[in-house]
């Protein structure tokens, strides 16, 4: 959150804020931009912006992306959520499977976080470090390595499994002794199936 003060609207401010969130932003967002609750509700009510949920709210006209109901979910179920598994695979540009739910991440101690609608809420037992975590969209999602790491261990298919670790290698996001290290706490079966899927990129 921006921690300036902000008497005025700032509208210019609001859209450089949304354009890095899909054209979303949240209530706390808008009135560090100066947007009191009485102004939202008039910008809503004449149709500028669009209420999407409980303290999340859209440019109306702001062009629709890939994935931007991740970015909505996390919006919302922030601070300390991380998207991950199938989610932070889309906003990685490594599968184009659309998940019927929300992945999102969180410690142990945020254990007890009510998900919602849509969203699975995966408790770490592997904790996350600063390396397991980039930023893309405008949101916070597990690294391409963790991600990979992530997915195999939950049981996504072998063959996606390998076309992620393909593509990641191909792009650059990752590398071999990433990937393998990711997979090394996640017991025998991540491991072979991580080791396959980088001996299929020929890496």
């Amino acid at each position: 959150m921006n921690d300036k003060t902000v008497t005025r609207p700032d509208h210019e401010a609001l859209f450089q804020t949304a354009s890095g969130q899909a054209g979303y932003f949240t209530t706390e967002q808008a009135a560090a931009d100066g947007f009191s609750s009485a102004l939202l509700t008039h910008h809503t009510r004449t149709g500028r912006f669009l209420r999407v949920g409980r303290g999340l709210y859209r440019l109306r006209d702001y062009p629709s992306e890939p994935g931007e109901e991740i970015v909505a979910a996390w919006l919302q179920q922030r601070p300390g959520a991380v998207v991950s598994h199938e989610s932070a695979l889309v906003l990685l540009g490594l599968s184009d499977v659309i998940a019927d739910e929300v992945h999102l991440t969180v410690g142990r101690e945020r254990r007890r976080l009510v998900p919602r609608l849509g969203v699975r809420i995966h408790t770490t037992t592997h904790p996350l470090a600063d390396a397991d975590v980039i930023g893309r969209h405008g949101v916070r999602l597990t690294a391409p390595a963790r991600t990979i790491a992530d997915v195999a261990a939950a049981g996504m298919a072998p063959d996606q499994v390998s076309a992620a670790v393909s593509q990641a290698l191909r792009r650059g996001l990752t590398t071999s002794a990433l990937l393998r290290e990711a997979a090394r706490p996640r017991g025998h079966r991540v491991r072979r199936l991580v080791e396959a899927a980088i001996a299929g990129a020929g890496r």
